[in-house]
């Protein structure tokens, strides 16, 4: 080594993540689950004292969550009237549901030229785990497991920041699907829906993959006016 590169080595550093930093992210995670499951309802309030008290930190965390879950979407920061959950946005949900089909079919239509077998094999097993979830209805369990099977597919296919990349956007259509999960039809036909994909995609056929797809994703939209017609109040 040189001397050049050893005095560059020594003025770079790696810093660590302040506990600050590794406390908002922590907060950001968990109050997005809890929105997106619908654990608090859109309209709630948001007190940062509670959700400090709540979550074992400090305000600041708790301030630095909320801003970033504005951004998102699912919090509203009003001046002087304060924070609160944000009711289900219809257009945001059609938006995300747009953006997310368009990602998708391109990763399905990979997924039939080249397909990791790691990801398949693992496909195998989160559908077992998804057919007996929805046999016992267990539906936030079964939510985990279809993050689990559209992550796969990304993997699979090479793009695993596609999945990534939708995190964010999908919220907005993630709370609507909460509220159809607990129809007692909706879980075996998720599964079924995802037993079509992955045929396709094991015979390379890109074209019926496609399909597949946006049947799956079309299904929320079809229940979309009964869901509006009995939670109303959750909506924009």
């Amino acid at each position: 080594m040189t001397a050049d590169e050893e005095s560059g080595r020594q003025k770079m550093t790696v810093l660590p993540d302040t506990s600050e930093d590794s406390a908002a992210r922590r907060v950001e995670r968990e109050l997005r689950k809890a929105i997106i499951t619908l654990e608090i309802q859109p309209g709630a309030s948001l007190s940062e004292k509670e959700l400090a008290d709540r979550y074992g930190v400090s305000r600041q965390p708790v301030r630095e969550a909320l801003i970033n879950l504005g951004k998102a979407g699912l919090v509203g920061i009003l001046p002087r009237r304060g924070t609160f959950v944000a009711k289900i946005s219809l257009d945001l949900m059609r938006q995300a549901r747009f953006v997310r089909e368009s990602i998708e079919v391109a990763v399905v239509r990979r997924a039939c030229v080249s397909f990791a077998p790691e990801a398949r094999q693992r496909i195998d097993g989160i559908l077992d785990r998804q057919a007996d979830l929805a046999a016992a209805q267990s539906h936030y369990a079964f939510q985990r497991e279809d993050e689990a099977f559209h992550a796969a597919l990304s993997e699979g296919a090479g793009y695993p920041t596609a999945w990534e990349t939708l995190a964010t956007i999908k919220a907005h259509m993630d709370r609507v699907c909460h509220l159809t999960l607990p129809q007692p039809d909706t879980l075996p036909k998720l599964v079924e829906e995802h037993r079509r994909i992955i045929d396709a995609i094991d015979c390379h056929d890109a074209d019926r993959a496609e399909v597949a797809l946006k049947v799956h994703l079309d299904g929320i939209l079809k229940a979309l006016p009964r869901v509006r017609d009995q939670f109303g109040f959750l909506f924009a």
